[in-house]
């Protein structure tokens, strides 16, 4: 079962589930999402050929406001749309390709911030974004003459 849907369903908040935004909503299943309104997009006409792009975006929009989805940018690129907004995690970005995935480190990040580098403030979240290269970006491009397939 689709988390999102499931999470929207029994949250009851009077959000009308159209086709479009079920289709939007289906197009976010799965573990380490985090995909361009373009992408959703997509793979959403793919199964619903009259969705538009406005559409999307705005339904993207409504479930970022509605706490169900993050809006994920990495320093530069494009908003990516993450529906894992319950767990608490981090993310790890490669410096390459952009590619994105969720990350569980131990430690409490809220808890190494020491108090006076607070400057009084009242922090009530931390958000640790890890960069570094993928293996493919990390192997680099594929000698001269090969396919790289």
């Amino acid at each position: 079962m689709n988390d999102l849907l499931e999470r929207l369903r029994l949250r009851g908040r009077g959000w009308r589930m159209t086709s479009q935004r079920r289709v939007v909503a289906e197009t976010l299943a799965g573990e380490h999402v985090h995909l361009t309104a373009d992408e959703v997009h997509a793979r959403a006409v793919r199964r619903l050929p009259e969705i538009s792009r406005a559409t999307v975006y705005s339904t993207l929009g409504e479930l970022v406001l509605l706490g169900e989805v993050l809006e994920v940018s990495a320093q530069g690129r494009v908003k990516r749309y993450d529906p894992n907004a319950h767990d608490s995690h981090h993310h790890l970005v490669c410096s390459g390709c952009g590619l994105i995935r969720d990350v569980h480190p131990t430690g409490d990040p809220m808890a190494e911030l020491p108090a006076e580098e607070r400057f009084g403030f009242t922090v009530s979240s931390a958000e640790v974004i890890y960069r570094g290269l993928c293996p493919s970006c990390a192997a680099g491009p594929p000698p001269a003459g090969t396919s790289g397939a």
